[in-house]
């Protein structure tokens, strides 16, 4: 089928041709209706193209990707059903991630490399707080300065209220009502795992991007069933993720099979009281990424979960079962049903309520990027294992891992709180020498003669010239610049 992905079968093999595939797409259905095996099976096609993915592993149960299938009689009664003869139980190449390093490599960023906009969402920030986060990383950036863990923000915050009249001019009000406030939000972000996120060495998203020796793609799976307790920390590491790939990543067109793809599961949580500019940029973001060769799949439960503006651009469309007990369900599934492209031989809304387990609706994108109808299917079975690996053997293929030396080891290299702590310590050593110089005069007995002049304080431009000097690099000199999310352009 010319490289096509055959992902269903109904009256017709249902395939997901790899051109259209950055075209994004949308998996939706109740609550064990089939979702995470719809994910599996497109997750095993991309990766058996070539193709490399990330998917995001709530439950714990995507882990078995790195194993083969087991033989049983429900698989080979699907097997027998839909007519695979030559169906083969076989593993793929995978990589794990953890935010806590327990499940895998540690994934990390640097607090300048996420940006305000991120930040202050994952934060919780009103506008105002909002707004003075903002100016501490104006000031920060328009010195070059790289905050990098939460410790760096917090002396940087610290250090920009008690110098808040030198910065109202230039940049504005700093509350130091709002910097409490923010230092407060910052302990409950450190006791969620923040402190593990934010560090170094920052994760390279173009780490994700590769294939293993016989040519499949990696199948990069992040852990989430400890970081799923923390939801907004999940959204915003997703949404960073993705705006990464955006800025990094250049433009490629139309590819004949995508770079990466991305499975963003419980999906919901993306879109959940984000701010109106925050929206606008997610759809910017997805509307665009596209051209840099990546295709974004949403898994929810109802594709209402999903903001209109982003709903219309994901082409590529599985739709589980959804139950229709209550009068608001069953508006959600009138509006399911049309999003499809209808089929003239039944009503979609019907058959929703009607879908046993894993059976959907599909309608992909045919070569031209038209709609296909909506037919009614069953998906493939996965050919590796169902449910999840022991530990174990989790941390085994983890040590076995090529970027274990890259990301296994945090480091905390000198940057702001480090800086300023020796500034702080300086200016009491030479207020201590001043001291002395002026006790010593009064032994003496000269006190006509005029005091000598002591070590003139440094402008505010000397002070974050001198930051920049000992924090970073000589290429971190100019200005630096933020993309779309606000994540740092590199």
């Amino acid at each position: 089928m010319d490289n096509q992905l055959l992902i269903a079968k109904g009256q017709n093999p249902l395939c997901l041709h790899p051109r259209m595939a950055n075209r994004h797409g949308l998996i939706t259905g109740a609550t064990g209706t089939g979702k995470t095996v719809t994910l599996k099976v497109m997750a095993e096609s991309f990766s058996a193209i070539g193709t490399p993915v990330f998917l995001t592993d709530i439950k714990g149960d995507l882990s078995g990707l790195c194993a083969p299938g087991v033989s049983n009689a429900k698989m080979e009664e699907r097997i027998n059903a839909l007519g695979l003869e030559d169906f083969n139980y076989q593993a793929y190449p995978v990589d794990y991630w953890d935010v806590f390093a327990e499940q895998g490599l540690p994934v990390r960023t640097t607090i300048s490399e996420m940006g305000p906009l991120l930040l202050s969402r994952l934060l919780n920030l009103n506008d105002v707080q909002t707004g003075v986060l903002n100016l501490v990383f104006r000031i920060a950036d328009d010195s070059g300065l790289l905050l990098l863990d939460l410790k760096d923000l917090r002396a940087m915050l610290v250090y920009v209220a008690e110098n808040a009249s030198d910065y109202t001019i230039q940049y504005g009000t700093i509350s130091k009502q709002s910097v409490g406030a923010i230092q407060r939000a910052l302990l409950v972000l450190e006791d969620q795992g923040g402190n593990l996120f934010f560090g170094e060495p920052a994760l390279e998203v173009h780490d994700f991007i590769r294939s293993d020796p016989d040519g499949r793609g990696m199948i990069n799976i992040l852990s989430c069933d400890k970081l799923f307790q923390s939801p907004a920390l999940y959204s915003t590491f997703l949404l960073w993720l993705l705006s990464e790939l955006f800025e990094e990543l250049p433009e490629v067109g139309d590819l004949d099979q995508p770079k990466i793809v991305f499975f963003f599961d419980e999906a919901h949580l993306l879109f959940d009281d984000a701010p109106d500019v925050l929206m606008n940029r997610i759809e910017q973001v997805v509307r665009l990424v596209r051209s840099k060769g990546v295709g974004v799949y949403f898994v929810t439960q109802n594709p209402t979960d999903i903001p209109d503006k982003i709903l219309g651009q994901l082409g590529n469309r599985v739709q589980h079962a959804l139950r229709a007990y209550t009068p608001r369900e069953q508006k959600a599934i009138k509006a399911a049903a049309e999003t499809f492209r209808q089929n003239p031989h039944y009503p979609v809304d019907q058959v929703i309520t009607e879908l046993a387990v894993g059976e959907a609706l599909v309608s992909f994108l045919d070569e031209k990027g038209r709609p296909s109808v909506v037919e009614r299917a069953f998906i493939l079975p996965p050919r590796s294992l169902m449910g999840p690996i022991d530990l174990a053997t989790r941390r085994e293929l983890t040590r076995g891992s090529i970027f274990r030396n890259k990301y296994e080891q945090s480091v905390d290299r000198d940057s702001a709180y480090e800086y300023l702590q020796r500034k702080y310590a300086r200016e009491a050593e030479e207020a201590e020498q001043e001291k002395t110089r002026k006790a010593r005069e009064r032994d003496r007995g000269n006190y006509d003669r005029p005091a000598r002049r002591g070590r003139q304080p440094d402008t505010m431009l000397e002070k974050m010239g001198k930051t920049a000097i000992n924090t970073l690099s000589t290429s971190f000199t100019r200005q630096l610049v933020r993309g779309v999310l606000g994540s740092l352009r590199k």
